[in-house]
């Protein structure tokens, strides 16, 4: 039995994450987050405990912590306060697996047009937010597992190519449903994927920017 705890359990790749484990008799989930009547109908998998709170709640996910294998930390906003607590309460309850989404761009690694196009929308502070929450997870002690996603869309098709840190970035787009893939492989796989920070794009989609730019009109 794997005890995974979800952070930001009502994430868009998250949902998809406990779909594909729910009901799985090798893994527990506990899944986190703010108003936890958000997904009172996964209370019906026998695997499946739901605790609502957050992750500014250092006594609380210190709590929930304990004796899980896996934390999967699916969040948005203050990445490196989120980050500090998180690593503070895993050395602390003595967890070692962390897998982190982000996005791109975390080392400036993205190729014009896109790395430009990251970096603005985005925002500056916001995209340094990111790299600071990125340093504390490397810098510490844990066996982490750091996703960089493209651009994510609602494409349920599964499709996608990594590049690890130090590499050129490929790609611009990728699906949700893919990001859900990885995270479960990383899962299954706990050892394949220890210590290193992984791009993910689609194959194919390194000349998509317009496409973005499309989609974010239609919004």
């Amino acid at each position: 039995m794997t005890n995974i705890l979800v952070l930001g359990a009502n994430g868009k790749i998250a949902r998809i994450v406990e779909t594909n484990l729910l009901n799985n008799p090798d893994y527990q989930l506990t899944l986190v987050l703010r108003n936890a009547y958000r997904l009172h109908q996964l209370n019906q998998a026998n695997n499946v405990k739901i605790v609502d709170g957050d992750v500014s709640d250092k006594e609380l996910l210190s709590k929930v912590m304990s004796g899980q294998d896996v934390v999967y930390a699916n969040l948005n906003g203050q990445m490196e306060h989120w980050a500090k607590n998180i690593v503070e309460a895993m050395e602390k309850t003595k967890v070692q697996r962390l897998i982190w989404i982000t996005g791109s761009g975390l080392y400036h690694e993205v190729p014009n047009p896109f790395g430009s196009w990251v970096e603005n929308y985005v925002g500056h502070e916001s995209k340094e937010d990111t790299r600071r929450a990125a340093k504390i997870i490397e810098n510490s002690q844990l066996s982490y597992t750091i996703i960089r996603a493209a651009y994510m869309t609602n494409d349920p098709k599964i499709d996608y190519e990594l590049t690890t840190k130090g590499e050129t970035f490929k790609g611009t787009m990728i699906s949700r449903a893919s990001i859900a893939d990885f995270v479960v492989k990383i899962i299954d796989d706990d050892k394949k994927y220890q210590c290193g920070s992984y791009g993910i794009s689609r194959p194919g989609t390194d000349n998509m920017l317009h496409k973005i730019r499309e989609i974010e009109h239609d919004l």
